[in-house]
């Protein structure tokens, strides 16, 4: 319990250290927010005055102070180039970019730990071998890449599925879905490649332990060993891995969303960034943040509670 709160709060120091170099980093670079929401015909007079409303002339301690406090109840502020509320245009896309996150988490899962178990029990085999040159040319493969070539040969190929056919969830969540599947997929590859990799080596490695060597004295099964003593101790590196994907998926999800037109948190990222919109990217960048924080925190605890020696 004593080690769940001191995580927790590390966590909650860590996202306020965050915000602050986020806030601090927009506030200090080159640019005039007020400039950028009136346009280059606005006089200096209206500038000044927009200036005040804003609140830029106050310190920045109190500026950030009073953003945090806005942004903690859901306010973050208003977009330069839409006029309208950021955390409406970002509560639109989330889903979007959150469920293809996920469904690409629960691929790499899912096929890492086939083939690694697999590839393990045959190791040294044709099979595992064939597999074994697979995983190392996808994770050499970007996922913008893999979409490209998912998009050619799944879609303009096969005709699984139309590029750039985007179906809202809103409209057809059956389609919504299918079509997710597909940037998912590229996303997922090359993670799953160095997932399954990692699970290979780290039960290979159990494997030749004493605890096995026992186990197997005691008249037990290839698959009794290796499912019920092997695998739990073997999965420990791969759940630090999975966390660390599962963070970096969602940062990663935003070059796919444009090969794939899919319109997420990437394309409204990358627009806000060529028109200069601070509040958005800011807001983006802050809920990536907290984003990763949350996921090495969650990850930290598990790996806790699978293997209680560690501290």
């Amino acid at each position: 319990m004593k080690y769940a709160v001191r995580k927790v709060l590390t966590m909650g120091v860590t996202i306020l250290v965050v915000s602050f170099l986020v806030f601090l980093a927009f506030h200090i670079i080159p640019g005039d927010p007020a400039l950028a929401k009136l346009g280059t015909q606005a006089t200096p007079e209206q500038l000044e005055q927009l200036r005040e409303e804003m609140g830029l002339n106050d310190p920045l301690p109190v500026r950030f102070v009073r953003w945090l406090v806005a942004f903690v109840q859901g306010d973050m502020g208003t977009s330069y180039s839409y006029q309208m509320s950021v955390t409406q245009m970002i509560g639109e896309k989330i889903p979007i970019t959150l469920t293809m996150g996920m469904m690409a988490f629960g691929m790499m899962v899912g096929l890492s730990v086939v083939l690694g178990i697999y590839t393990a029990k045959h190791n040294g085999g044709v099979i595992d071998r064939v597999i074994c040159v697979l995983n190392q040319l996808l994770m050499a493969v970007p996922p913008f890449f893999s979409g490209i070539l998912i998009s050619w040969g799944l879609g303009l190929m096969l005709h699984l599925f139309v590029p750039g056919s985007y179906v809202s969830y809103t409209k057809d969540r059956g389609g919504f879905f299918y079509y997710l599947l597909f940037p998912a997929a590229a996303i997922a590859l090359p993670k799953c490649a160095m997932a399954a990799k990692l699970l290979r080596s780290s039960l290979i490695e159990e494997l030749k332990k004493d605890y096995i060597r026992t186990a197997f004295s005691r008249g037990n099964t290839v698959n009794g060993v290796l499912y019920a003593h092997a695998l739990k101790n073997a999965l420990m590196p791969v759940i630090t891995f999975w966390g660390m994907a599962l963070a970096d998926m969602l940062a990663g999800s935003i070059i796919v969303e444009q090969v794939f037109g899919i319109p997420g948190m990437g394309r409204i990222l990358l627009t806000s960034i060529s028109h200069r919109d601070y509040p958005v990217v800011q807001a983006i960048i802050v809920l990536i943040a907290v984003w990763v924080i949350v996921i090495n925190t969650l990850v930290d605890l598990i790996y806790k509670l699978v293997d209680p020696r560690i501290s």
